[in-house]
């Protein structure tokens, strides 16, 4: 008696090590290679210590799932070689939202039905085109885009690239790199359209300065300070009763990681001091004046708002 007690508690420490790197999540084929036979496993199930979620794929203790489960055990249900992908990927690396759809999988070189998830075919992932996050197999970052932009809006893709390159998790270099290799793919047009968009001429300072200034006349707002020093730091445009700097991105020395990071040190401290600042864009200036206008005015009636408290 003893003996096979001494059993139960190995199989359940062997499922509860490989459940701990896998969001609560192990598979029928895994537990026989560490050793927990198909009766032990069937035991289990049927006593409700584990919880079958896809075929052959259970979830470990609790039915509620932890965070990503759900993620990992489409993965894990498609077999050896496949990746989270699409908008999965997407909602995994922070980039849209978490889908309503079925959990989205690409499995290489076979097909692979399976329900509760949608299955991309792909005839092969490149080694570059595949990482973990989360420990979970998935897409990278650029393929990741490449695989959005054939099932998302041109402007949801947009936002995902924006985002992408803000955070640093893909260089524009490896996004036409990939476009180079993969000509044929359906997202590929929409992708170097996206990317043809966003890589439209850069202002100059004082362009963009104009530009801002034209549209400040227009909308009858009150005329900024132009290129002043505040708080040790010479800024782009200044409205000082209303406690608001606006500053342009899209020159050229905005552009290097260090600039980066030099720009939101200097957004820190001025926030510090009491101080709020909205950035623009380039594309914002010229593709949606009217949005700019909308939203510069709104921050400058709460300015006033606030200095007149």
């Amino acid at each position: 008696m003893w003996d096979t007690e001494q059993v139960e508690v190995t199989h359940d420490e062997v499922i509860a090590e490989i459940a701990a790197t896998q969001h609560g999540i192990v598979t029928r084929e895994q537990l026989l290679g560490a050793g927990v036979g198909r009766g032990a496993t069937d035991h289990r199930v049927s006593c409700g210590r584990l919880h079958p979620v896809h075929r052959g794929v259970y979830l470990v203790g609790h039915p509620v799932a932890p965070p990503l489960a759900r993620e990992v055990s489409a993965v894990l249900a498609c077999g050896d070689g496949a990746v989270l992908s699409h908008r999965s990927a997407a909602w995994l690396w922070d980039l849209a939202p978490r889908p309503r759809e079925p959990v989205e999988v690409t499995v290489p070189g076979r097909d692979g039905r399976r329900p509760g998830v949608r299955v991309h075919r792909a005839r092969r992932l490149e080694p570059g085109d595949r990482t973990t996050r989360e420990g979970i197999p998935v897409t990278a970052p650029a393929r990741t885009l490449l695989d959005l932009a054939e099932v998302v809006s041109a402007r949801e893709l947009e936002r995902a690239v924006d985002g992408a390159e803000g955070r640093r998790l893909v260089r524009r270099r490896a996004l036409e790199e990939l476009l180079g290799r993969t000509p044929g793919r359906r997202g590929a047009r929409v992708l170097a359209a996206v990317l043809a968009r966003q890589a439209g001429p850069t202002l100059t300072r004082s362009e963009a300065e104009e530009r801002m200034l034209a549209l400040v006349r227009t909308a009858r707002l009150p005329r900024p300070r132009v290129n002043t020093r505040l708080c040790g730091h010479e800024v782009d445009l200044l409205w000082e009763a209303q406690r608001l700097v606006v500053e342009v991105d899209g020159y050229a020395f905005h552009s290097s990681p260090a600039a980066f990071e030099r720009d939101r040190l200097r957004d820190a401290e001025l926030n510090a001091a009491g101080w709020r600042v909205m950035r623009l864009t380039w594309r914002q200036l010229t593709g949606e004046p009217e949005a700019v206008i909308a939203r510069l005015a709104a921050a400058l009636a709460r300015g006033s708002a606030e200095y007149d408290r």
